[in-house]
């Protein structure tokens, strides 16, 4: 056998192990959309996503919602603290990293521990305390409590995601924007912010998509039905019938799951430089 035929062989058994883990990870999807168009007894009897039958009521009686509010109702609820979330996080985020890589200060490396600390520490734990203070304030009932704490850089996980990137980047940059006339606020934003923005989209992504399929927070804070998030709004809509009508449940996961599928088909390009990139292009 020559090397060139072995070459062939490896290029067609990695392809073949490639095409078949994507079609065992991506058919769940595939099935899903079908099943959105299925009765619910033909759901249970066929393990194939093509419906024999197909039908829109799944989608027709998803979108009558709940007492006049419709599924995008919901969903517009979802976006109205999602959206602000993925903007303070980034900007939080952003902030802190350079200040953290950049700059010397007082306690720097105690501070820096703190916050690598917090991300050993499950939510769980915080629910308790972080409820008592938001009834305290009276923010409940609100999104504020869903919001705010990303403001002072509550995700810990983006703000060290933020620190790898920039000790790749050269000093030298900086010291040559401030020769030029550059503050700090101008050379973080015209020298920082654009050779960090495959990571910044990747945070933004990485929040979006968490933010969008929040359950937990929501059901604490939020306690008016017309507050509700499609998270909630879901699980709302299998408890109130007898015999959950699947094909409903699954046309509304469908709809539900689409912004964040676009968003992250439009950003897939910044989106794998962020995660992939160990240096910076000159």
């Amino acid at each position: 056998m020559t090397k060139e035929t072995r070459l062939i062989i490896n290029t067609c058994l990695r392809y073949f192990v490639l095409v078949a883990v994507g079609i065992v990870m991506v058919y769940p999807l595939i099935w899903m959309f079908g099943a959105s168009f299925k009765t619910n007894s033909e759901i249970f009897s066929s393990i194939g996503f093509i419906p024999l039958a197909p039908t829109l009521e799944g989608y027709i009686r998803g979108f009558k919602g709940y007492e006049g509010m419709t599924l995008l109702f919901f969903m517009a609820n979802t976006y109205k603290f999602v959206i602000p979330k993925v903007i303070v996080t980034v900007a939080s985020a952003v902030f802190t990293a350079y200040g953290f890589a950049r700059f010397n200060f007082l306690g720097k490396r105690f501070s820096f521990a703190v916050l690598l600390s917090t991300l050993f520490l499950p939510q769980v734990v915080l629910n308790v305390p972080q409820y008592i203070l938001f009834d305290q304030i009276g923010w409940l009932d609100s999104y504020f409590p869903l919001v705010i704490p990303s403001l002072f850089a509550g995700d810990t996980y983006f703000v060290y995601m933020l620190i790898q990137f920039l000790r790749g980047i050269p000093k030298e940059l900086e010291e040559a924007a401030k020769i030029d006339g550059c503050n700090v606020m101008q050379t973080l934003w015209y020298v920082i912010v654009p050779m960090l923005k495959p990571s910044i989209v990747s945070c933004a992504l990485f929040q979006f998509m968490w933010a969008s399929n929040d359950f937990m927070g929501p059901l604490i804070y939020v306690n008016t039905v017309a507050k509700y998030p499609v998270s909630i709004f879901l699980r709302m809509s299998m408890d109130a019938d007898v015999g959950f009508e699947w094909n409903r449940v699954l046309a509304m996961s469908l709809i539900a799951i689409l912004p964040s599928l676009v968003v992250f088909f439009a950003a897939q390009n910044s989106f794998v430089e962020g995660i992939a990139a160990g240096g910076v292009k000159g």
